[in-house]
């Protein structure tokens, strides 16, 4: 699977390869999209940092293309904040069956109510720590829209939420392949950055809130 994103950096569509696993996660936590991200960055930091004149970083570009990173970053967040509504709506209009289905999850019941109260007091800062955590956007989006939080509560934390989590994954991608090169090594390091907050995200959200 690693050839296959790494041969994928190179294409165009690499942008919509992006956005499309970054809007589903929300749905299905195990895609990998912090990995595409990671990739896609690496190749674009040792496209833009290995070619030592600028004629040949030129020829190389048009040989190999590689992935801006403003765009890359400008896809993952909008297709952050995409997925993010999407759950939210859906679970917004999920009638009784969904509700049956939370009331059952502990951590989905007591993810609603922390984010509810999060959100009443305009802290709502749980969703962007949330975003870090694995499967946590998927609780956070979901309690949102199941407690019938508002949009003007719940969008611009998901905003906030979707920028930091790709600036962050752009940027391990970017620095890793300035100071490794586009190397496996470099993305290895560079995930592992991403796994440890998430780690420290998901310690985050289990702790007991404090009135």
């Amino acid at each position: 699977m690693l050839e296959s994103v790494g041969s994928l950096t190179g294409s165009p569509w690499i942008y919509a390869v992006v956005a499309l696993s970054v809007a589903f996660d929300v749905f299905l936590p195990v895609l990998p999209s912090g990995l595409l991200v990671i990739t896609a960055a690496t190749a674009a930091a040792a496209g833009t940092g290995a070619a030592g004149a600028a004629a040949d970083a030129a020829a190389d570009r048009m040989a190999h293309q590689v992935p801006d990173l403003l765009m890359l970053g400008a896809c993952a967040a909008a297709a952050s904040v995409l997925g993010d509504l999407v759950a939210y709506r859906l679970a917004w209009r999920g009638g009784e069956r969904l509700d049956r289905a939370i009331a059952r999850s502990r951590r989905l019941t007591s993810a609603q109510e922390r984010l509810g109260t999060a959100l009443a007091k305009g802290g709502g800062i749980l969703v962007v720590i949330a975003r870090f955590a694995p499967a946590g956007r998927s609780v956070v989006s979901l309690g949102a829209g199941a407690a019938h939080r508002t949009v003007r509560e719940f969008l611009p934390w998901s905003l906030l939420a979707g920028v930091a989590w790709a600036g962050y994954s752009v940027g391990l991608g970017y620095f890793g392949g300035q100071w490794l090169g586009a190397t496996w090594l470099a993305t290895g390091v560079s995930l592992a950055a991403l796994f440890l907050a998430g780690v420290g995200a998901a310690y985050l959200m289990r702790r007991p809130a404090h009135s």
